[in-house]
Formats: C-alpha cells, structure tokens, sequence
C-alpha cells in the first residue's frame, strides 16, 4: 500500500502524548526537503505522562518500527510511510501502545 514518506520534520507523538524526537541514519534520501526515517531507525520518548497503578511510573522511553514501504528503501532498507507501525516501549522493554504520527510531507509517497 503506498503512503506518505516519514521525514524527520514529521511530527510523531507516543500514545500518552510524549514528544519524540526523530532522527535517522539515512544520509541519502530527502522526501518533501528533509531526511526519510528508516524503519530501522529508533526513536527515543521525552515527556511520556503514563502511569501504572499503584502508581508506578511507566512512560515511554522509545518508539521501535515495522511495517516500512515495501519497495523504497534506502541501502536495502525500507523507508517509513504513514502505514508503518511505531511501537512505543517503556524502560522495562515492555509494549505500551502504538504511536501516533500527526503530521509528514505529503510531496513523495512510497509502495
């Protein structure tokens, strides 16, 4: 399924509402004039409010991904689209929730 290439001036958001900053390893490819994430590329969490009874802090730490395009890639590997799937994961490695991805450049899209 094509979608909207990811960048590094997307705007992407945990499950609770924490910040995440994206950065990547990808030198090569520009999508809508900024960086494409890399499915491989992973995404540390600031801000992350959630809690767990009784309460026991338990925010996100890092947003881990899967599901990149399926023919664009960057040195074999996938770049992100709309469609990929961010894992939010919490300092115990545990799965907390899938991000949300607010906003990317809609000028490039991907299969």
């Amino acid at each position: 399924m094509p979608g909207d290439i990811l960048t590094t001036a997307s705007t992407v958001l945990c499950i609770h509402g924490g910040s995440v900053t994206l950065t990547t390893s990808n030198t090569k490819f520009f999508a809508g004039g900024s960086l494409a994430l890399l499915e491989t590329d992973i995404h540390p969490v600031a801000g992350c409010p959630f809690t767990l009874p009784p309460p026991k802090p338990s925010p996100c730490v890092r947003i881990e991904w899967s599901g990149g395009a399926s023919t664009t890639t960057v040195d074999g590997v996938p770049v992100l689209i709309m469609s990929s799937v961010g894992q939010c994961i919490n300092a115990e490695g545990a799965p907390q929730g899938v991000a949300t991805k607010a906003s990317t450049q809609s000028k490039v899209a991907a299969r």
